[in-house]
């Protein structure tokens, strides 16, 4: 593909400006239409079985909206079907309205000539009959999850109501205890949405431009990876989506950015949080790297003996870049820090602040830091945690 010249040529600061404040991080958030306003500005939020602080899903409105209630967290996303959850970046939270768009891969599920779990005969009717008679149920309802203890060993019902789900004939309608609660698509999509009347290429060009605009600016790369598009489906319709091409001092490749972040400089206050590695700011480690100069690395599937930063080290973000890195867990009331990274001394208030500040989200009225990869920081960030904390 022949990239068209570029319309506005940006600094890396601008770049990164422009990302922080497309993903909600730059300027005051709409706090008046809460959990649903980020995700219908983010357009997906990844789901993942890990739990420290608080899930992932949790962590991603609470980075951007502060000490948001976790009830609210998931009533914004389940009540009233406002979500589904979709294979999109990885598993995601989706606002509803996009069901249509994600037809494409609906379609390619169902025309999918090999599986790595074999579906018994006769059980995907019977859970679709199960379900039409007895749902909303968790997989364990409709027959059990799995056959052995063994995660991969699914039960002939679990494979076939993800089968269904990916089909999308069953749609997961909210997380219970972490397991999905499945329920037919006809009962719990709106019948405006419950279509697969748009062909790829509609499809395709929706989810480009939500990307585009998720992301401010972003790179082929960046955006086929936001949905994880292949790079010709990107291609095929970048032109018509809506964005416009422009180069970024030292990125080396094409850019892409949404228009109307191209409108006015971003400006307004920079939120100092801890991240979760599975936030859409810092998800693809590429991107990452390309704008923060940060390199990160989800460790929680790497031996402990060869973590450098520990298993899930959360990126802290203040003044617009990624100062440290802190790996939480809670023990009671304490929100213990196991291991603190620091990029230097002027790092040590915004990490007090960011562990304080989740802390209180968290119910925990203390903080106590046991690995610090400068030991002549300890005491400085000792001081200003006792400070905030009272």
């Amino acid at each position: 593909m022949t990239t068209p010249p570029p319309i506005a040529d940006l600094t890396a600061d601008e770049a990164r400006r422009i990302a922080l404040r497309a993903q909600g991080f730059l300027g005051a958030p709409d706090r008046r239409s809460g959990v649903r306003g980020i995700l219908r500005h983010l357009g997906a939020i990844q789901l993942d079985t890990i739990s420290v602080l608080a899930r992932s899903h949790e962590l991603v409105p609470y980075a951007r909206l502060g000490a948001v209630g976790r009830k609210t967290v998931e009533d914004a996303y389940w009540r009233d079907t406002h979500s589904f959850e979709y294979w999109s970046h990885a598993a995601c939270i989706l606002p509803i309205e996009e069901w249509p768009h994600f037809a494409f891969r609906r379609r390619a599920y169902r025309n999918r000539p090999h599986w790595n779990h074999e579906l018994p005969d006769g059980v995907y009717d019977q859970v679709i009959k199960q379900l039409r008679s007895e749902g909303p149920l968790t997989a364990t309802e409709l027959g059990g999850a799995k056959r052995t203890s063994d995660w991969w060993d699914w039960s002939g019902s679990k494979v076939a109501v993800e089968r269904a789900l990916m089909y999308g004939e069953v749609v997961c309608v909210e997380r219970r205890g972490w397991k999905r609660l499945y329920d037919l698509a006809e009962r719990a999509v709106p019948k405006e949405l419950l279509h697969d009347d748009l062909d790829d290429t509609e499809c395709l060009r929706r989810l480009v431009g939500l990307a585009g605009r998720s992301l401010g600016v972003g790179t082929r790369a960046d955006i086929a990876d936001y949905h994880r598009l292949k790079g010709e489906q990107v291609d095929a319709v970048i032109a018509d989506s809506g964005l416009v091409p422009v180069s970024v001092e030292g990125w080396g490749k094409p850019a892409w950015a949404d228009p109307a972040a191209l409108e006015t400089p971003p400006r307004g206050r920079h939120r100092t949080t801890l991240l979760s590695p599975f936030d859409s700011l810092i998800w693809e480690r590429a991107r990452t790297e390309r704008i923060f100069g940060f390199t990160h690395r989800l460790e929680a599937y790497v031996p402990k003996q060869k973590r450098v930063h520990g298993y899930f080290a959360m990126p802290v973000l203040a003044g617009g870049h990624l100062v440290g890195r802190v790996d939480p867990a809670r023990e009671g009331r304490t929100l213990v820090a196991k291991q603190v990274t620091l990029d230097g001394p002027k790092a040590v208030p915004a990490v007090a602040q960011a562990l304080a500040e989740a802390a209180t989200w968290v119910d925990c009225t203390n903080v106590r830091v046991e690995r610090i990869d400068a030991p002549d920081l300890r005491e400085p960030l000792a001081k200003e945690l006792s400070r905030l904390l009272g």
